[in-house]
């Protein structure tokens, strides 16, 4: 069995570990206010209304909980790439430890402030450094690639 050690993989491991502990976070802050609010967790009143029923800064948490695993997965889905083509070193692991970075500071700024045009600069951001990411992984594809 061949093992995959590129160092890429360290910035995904802990963008996934990052990930739970907001799932922690969320948890914590969201099942106590459910209790002071006397929610009553009926199945037949869609999520939305019963959770629209808490504090925003309850729900700042899972908001940023769903945002973890949306456009994450393209990142993972580069890193492995990399990972698979014996790349991830060098400036794509820059690249990758920005994304993190960026994608950690956006949850703290969502889950304790939230100012919307912060939060958006935080993404931008991010996503500029997902897009040269992935444009070096299809130069790299493509200059392996027969």
């Amino acid at each position: 069995m061949t093992v995959i050690a590129s160092p890429i993989l360290f910035p995904v491991t802990v963008l996934v570990a990052w990930s739970l502990l907001m799932w922690l976070w969320m948890y914590a802050t969201r099942l106590p206010a459910i209790s002071r609010a006397g929610i009553d967790l009926d199945p037949t009143v869609p999520p939305p209304e019963l959770m629209g029923r808490l504090p925003a800064r309850v729900r700042w948490k899972a908001d940023n909980y769903n945002h973890l695993m949306e456009q994450p997965t393209l990142f993972y889905a580069i890193c492995l790439t990399q990972a698979l083509l014996g790349q991830g070193n060098g400036a794509d692991l820059w690249l990758a430890w920005g994304y993190v970075g960026l994608r950690v500071a956006h949850s703290l700024f969502q889950a304790l402030i939230n100012k919307i045009e912060v939060r958006f600069m935080i993404f931008t951001l991010s996503t500029l450094v997902l897009f040269a990411l992935t444009i070096r992984t299809l130069i790299t594809l493509t200059l392996t690639i027969d």
